[in-house]
């Protein structure tokens, strides 16, 4: 699976129009540290890589920005946002409340082939930790949360946790590619196991130990690097 692989998939048949295309590649670029925290890329330079208009680039910058995951630099140019210290802990904050929320209410939903869908992407994802792949270790790990986000039945929640997930993917990129995948244990099977017994509380707390431990690992990382 590359890195582009994991959109937003429109119905079958229906074609995205070109400013929603050019939005989601460059959004899945943002969210698994194709563009690196801090580089700063021209509008033109992005035109010319995306293959697309400025127009449709101008419009999805503009989305990412409110996003906050793109940030105006002047000069034509923009640049991912980096992390401070103090953004972190918002993050983990906010993350570990919503996401866990998620998790719970997805718990209480969850069917037996929706657990099996989510073990294929962790059995998926531990490969990808176990072969040192950096880029299947994201796109696995992103695909495990959006996949049991969506069966939570709540969509504002869900889009909440999308836009975090964009402020610290770049960072997530650079501490895996300075550390290695093996630094980012996870508590994906907790959860699974939580589900199969039904026990929806215990769910949510092992995704909020899992948003701690990964934030906390992203927090020893860009500090090690300063």
């Amino acid at each position: 699976m590359t890195n582009s692989a994991v959109q937003a998939a429109p119905a079958e048949g229906v074609k995205l129009p070109a400013h929603e295309t050019v939005y989601q590649k460059l959004r899945a670029q943002i969210l698994f540290g194709e563009l690196a925290p801090g580089q700063a890329v021209t509008i033109q330079g992005l035109t010319e890589s995306l293959g697309a208009g400025m127009t449709p680039v101008r419009e999805a910058i503009r989305r990412l920005i409110s996003d906050g995951a793109l940030m105006f630099q002047g000069n034509r140019r923009v640049s991912v946002p980096l992390l401070r210290s103090e953004d972190i802990d918002e993050l983990s904050y906010v993350r570990k409340s919503i996401e866990s929320e998620l998790a719970r209410r997805a718990a209480l939903r969850i069917n037996p082939d929706q657990i099996a869908r989510l073990e294929a992407i962790d059995v998926a994802l531990d490969q990808a930790i176990n072969t040192g792949d950096v880029a299947g270790y994201l796109v696995q790990n992103y695909s495990f949360h959006s996949e049991l986000y969506g069966y939570a039945d709540a969509p504002i929640m869900a889009d909440l946790a999308d836009r975090l997930w964009l402020r610290f993917g770049p960072s997530l990129r650079v501490v895996c590619g300075r550390f290695g995948t093996q630094s980012f244990p996870d508590r994906h099977k907790d959860i699974i196991d939580a589900m199969r017994r039904n026990e929806p509380e215990k769910v949510a707390h092992a995704m909020e130990k899992d948003v701690e431990q990964g934030m906390e690992q992203v927090s020893q990382g860009l500090g090690a690097s300063n």
